[in-house]
């Protein structure tokens, strides 16, 4: 089994909902079938013990209630399902499935209704399984507990603000985790001395969901290879690309293609154990949502803005030149050379269509301001450029849509709140960043123009 196919049956597990409330179930009905016979090897006092026809109803009862409230959860989360993708993004669904309350609350259920319908069997005349019936009617009180929890635990994450900070904690995991295993390279490396000895090529079409480093590190060295990968993580790859081009001294195929292309796993869609920059996709999808006409929220972008502030602050705070990354083995020789994303590709997925979008929002254009100028101050000095090609189209955008505005002012001033919160005056360093432009006072008047250099950056934007 190649690592590719480990991973997709993971990924499968780890999104399945049935799976776990299926081992509930079988394991219920195990010690439906196996109670009994504690129940003949204790001897209970008469006044802790059930009448036949009184554990019979009990256990109807219990195995009706189940089954009900099994139905109603099923519903509510179907509910959730539909106002999740209307409300957010249906890329966030991935993790909605995953989620761990669900699985455990279908699980307490169906091993109830299984444990009560083995129980049911074994009542008889001259035998009713006491212990059994008493632990059935705990197995409903810890149900409905779980249910309660389920039900608070959804409520709360039907909040924006909620799921932002959940898919904003999975991508920085996903960047801590792997996004920086391989290391920054200014330039490709000269392929002297090397030959092609042969091209892996994907042979479905799919996005690459996540590459096992480790397994190509290992088989480049074992086989003195170097590898050169074409395709980031979550690229889409149509069947028959390339996904490796294999070199080597002698240039002599190793016949192994099947084995390395079993180290990149393909699927329908994007992940984000390997892929940051999905985390990032994820939430500008809900902010832009939200500034569509039809919700008009800002406010959602704006929370969107604070949560992946942090996000954007650890990938700045990492060395990421050049579109270059490799991978060197034990003895310090490059086996490895692979596309990688640059700061300023992570910092124009976050911005560009919040700016687009949110260009008449004030409040946006305001905490967007906010967030640059911050990630200014924190993220590598050789960052610090890119954020000020931003702040440049941003000022550009103020000045197009509130050029003429009695509000121009308000566009154009740093808030972390978006609007409402405490603002400062600009620093020297943060004036050069502040639209040109201003209004006059008097409505009816004359707007004036723009700086040159403000109408040049248009012109070049």
């Amino acid at each position: 089994m190649t690592w590719s196919t480990r991973f997709r049956i993971r990924q499968y597990l780890k999104g399945s909902i049935w799976l776990v409330p299926f081992i509930g179930g079988v394991l219920g009905a195990v010690l439906g079938l196996i109670e009994p016979r504690l129940d003949e090897a204790v001897s209970l006092p008469e006044a802790w013990q059930y009448s036949p026809s009184t554990a019979s109803t009990v256990l109807a009862a219990i195995i009706g209630a189940m089954a009900a409230l099994t139905g109603f959860v099923v519903t509510v989360t179907v509910l959730v399902v539909q106002m999740a993708i209307g409300t957010f993004s249906p890329r966030y669904m991935r993790l909605w499935y995953r989620d761990r309350a669900l699985k455990a609350v279908l699980a307490v259920l169906i091993g109830t209704l299984t444990f009560s319908f083995a129980l049911l069997r074994r009542v008889e005349p001259d035998f009713v399984p006491t212990i059994g019936v008493t632990v059935a009617g705990a197995c409903v009180l810890a149900g409905l507990l779980f249910f309660m929890f389920f039900l608070d635990r959804i409520l709360h994450r039907l909040r924006p603000v909620a799921v932002v900070a959940l898919v904003a904690r999975a991508g920085r995991q996903a960047f801590e985790d792997g996004a920086t295993a391989l290391e920054a390279f200014a330039d490709e490396p000269e392929r002297v001395g090397l030959e092609p000895c042969e091209t892996v090529r994907s042979e479905r079409a799919g996005a690459i969901q996540a590459v096992d480093e480790r397994g190509l590190l290992r088989w480049a060295r074992d086989h003195d290879r170097v590898l050169f990968v074409p395709h980031a993580v979550g690229d889409f790859v149509p069947a028959g690309s390339p996904l490796v081009e294999v070199l080597g001294v002698s240039g002599e195929p190793t016949g192994e293609e099947r084995q390395v292309a079993g180290m990149f796993a393909l699927g329908d869609e994007r992940t984000i154990e390997q892929d940051p920059a999905f985390a990032l996709r994820i939430m500008v999808d809900i902010a832009i949502k939200a500034l569509s006409a039809a919700i008009n929220d800002p406010t959602t972008a704006v929370q969107v803005l604070n949560h992946m502030t942090e996000l954007l602050r650890l990938i700045g705070a990492t060395p990421l030149d050049g579109r270059t990354r490799v991978m060197r083995d034990d003895a310090g020789t490059i086996r490895i050379v692979a596309r990688g994303r640059q700061w300023e590709d992570y910092l124009a997925l976050a911005i560009t269509e919040i700016r687009e979008y949110g260009a008449e929002a004030i409040q946006v254009l305001r905490r967007l301001r906010a967030m640059l100028l911050e990630l200014h101050d924190t993220v590598l000095p050789e960052h610090r450029e890119a954020i000020e090609a931003e702040l440049e189209r941003l000022a550009v955008t103020v000045e197009l849509n509130f050029g003429g505005s009695v509000d121009f002012d308000r566009a154009a001033t740093p808030d972390r709140q978006g609007i409402g919160g405490p603002t400062a005056s600009a620093s020297l360093e943060q004036e050069r960043f502040l639209p040109a432009s201003r209004p006059s006072q008097a409505f009816g008047a004359e707007t004036p123009s723009p700086r040159p250099e403000r109408a040049d950056a248009r012109r070049r934007l």
